[in-house]
């Protein structure tokens, strides 16, 4: 006889919120101005033209994304000044990462248009992803499936810290 095949049983309980939720056509990069709101909606700086936010569906742990606030889906879009707070936004998300997180490198980049992988292709983000020697194995490979080693919500809080340490020692 052949091979008896395991089912192999991956408990994630925190996926039932995505599962459950209201599907909604809205653009989860209008964040609105609604501070009070941030945490939940992982909105983790706000800059002047752009702001950072924490990728719901992470490919690594910390892995950001940088937005301008307007709803636009080409970097020949933006105005000058949008392009420059959004680039000082990238520099500040990997200087945050380096500080927190202790990454060995970074994958930077820019989906424009379905074609080239965009998932929200009317608003443009730029992907900041963390990375480390290893952080991928098996697990992506056999099971189609990303281990992240913590809650989106204390990837949060610590990043949230290192900000404002961050910014106190700019305006120091």
């Amino acid at each position: 006889m052949g091979e008896v095949k395991r089912l192999a049983i991956l408990w994630a309980p925190w996926r039932i919120k995505y599962i459950e939720s209201p599907r909604t056509k809205a653009c989860i990069l209008c964040i609105g101005e609604e501070v009070a709101r941030d945490r939940e909606l992982l909105v983790v700086h706000r800059g002047f033209k752009s702001f950072i936010i924490m990728n719901r569906y992470p490919y690594n742990t910390g892995h950001l994304m940088v937005a301008p606030y307007r709803h636009v889906g080409d970097l020949l879009e933006l105005t000058g000044d949008e392009l420059l707070d959004l680039v000082r936004n990238v520099n500040l998300s990997v200087r945050l990462l380096k500080e927190t997180l202790k990454p060995e490198g970074f994958n930077i980049g820019i989906n424009i248009g379905r074609v080239a992988g965009a998932g929200i292709e009317d608003h443009l983000h730029v992907h900041v992803l963390p990375r480390w020697i290893g952080d991928t194995n098996f697990m992506p490979t056999i099971a189609q499936v990303k281990v992240m080693p913590e809650l989106l919500e204390s990837t949060y809080d610590r990043l949230k810290a290192s900000l404002l340490k961050i910014l106190e020692e700019g305006a120091s």
